[in-house]
């Protein structure tokens, strides 16, 4: 099976998304891949539109959210008002892990808001997330996953202690997650993840973060992100993205990492003769493939 991406937004991930269900599932077809997940920000508004286009494309549709994750407990009367929201990707697994991760969705929502405006998110605990982990797979998400924001903030040894916690309740179904969108935090990252990979036999998957199409909607995905902040074109200080978070083509995924990892993890990751890789890329395969939950995500009728 080929490159499989696994962290993907669509427009339902409102004014950060600039990509249209069908049109991302016809770029899908268009690159070869065999399946395609889609991760919005704590919401699964795209699941059954998903199941439906992606079943007439003839490719698998892979449920899933990013999710929000906090250290604290969603019964908190008062939360912190800086209280820390890690990103998480979570994809179900099977018909028990799509109705898992409807439950963790609808919780989130219900009991789990925090903040304002356009920083409000839906957040989940881990023992609400820990009690509800049957038939789910979760990767460490971007650079706002709990283990990358450790990473960057110095502290290794948290990230692993965060690792070996998710390992312990998720097992093989939880993911090292590395990405490379030509930032020094990415290289930072993605060189400890894989030490931690390493150290704790857990696999890495190489995901992209997609929120466009392609490197042609770059402008209009700036024009995008303009709108949810309220800021010009035109302004200097504002939200920017770094113009490569766009679902990447397999020739393009094989291009990534080779600068900044140590060549042991890159014979790791690329060692065959034809260059594919053996972890990051069938990882993601083999994920693909354990995901079953589309052969029956509706409820049962009465």
């Amino acid at each position: 099976m080929a490159f499989v991406p696994l962290h993907n937004h669509s427009d339902y991930s409102l004014l950060d998304g600039a990509s249209q269900l069908p049109a991302m599932v016809e770029r899908a077809v268009e690159l070869g891949m065999p399946a395609l997940a889609l991760t919005d920000h704590g919401v699964m508004y795209g699941a059954i539109e998903l199941l439906k286009l992606c079943t007439k494309a003839g490719i698998k549709p892979i449920i899933g959210n990013e999710m929000y994750v906090i250290n604290g407990s969603l019964d908190d009367p008062n939360p912190p008002k800086k209280e820390r929201r890690y990103h998480l990707v979570v994809l179900a697994r099977n018909a028990v892990g799509y109705r898992n991760l409807v439950k963790l969705t609808s919780i989130s929502h219900l009991r789990g808001m925090r903040g304002r405006g356009i920083f409000a998110r839906a957040c989940i605990d881990k023992a609400t997330l820990k009690a509800h982990s049957e038939g789910l797979i979760v990767a460490t998400a971007c650079l706002g996953g709990e283990i990358p924001q450790a990473i960057l903030r110095g502290r290794p040894e948290v990230a692993r202690e965060v690792a070996r916690w998710y390992q312990s309740v998720f097992g093989d179904d939880f993911y090292l997650e590395i990405q490379d969108h030509g930032g020094i935090e990415d290289r930072i990252v993605n060189t400890e993840i894989a030490r931690i990979g390493e150290e704790l036999g857990i696999e890495l998957i190489a995901t992209n973060d997609a929120h466009y199409l392609s490197v042609g909607d770059v402008e209009a995905h700036d024009a995008l992100l303009c709108v949810l902040t309220g800021k010009l074109i035109t302004d200097e200080k504002r939200l920017r993205y770094t113009g490569t978070e766009y679902i990447k083509s397999e020739a393009e995924m094989l291009q990534l990492f080779r600068d900044h990892l140590p060549d042991a993890v890159i014979q790791r990751l690329w060692p065959t003769p034809s260059g594919w890789p053996r972890r990051s890329t069938t990882t993601t395969s083999s994920a693909a493939t354990r995901c079953h939950a589309s052969r029956s995500p509706r409820a049962k009728r009465r």
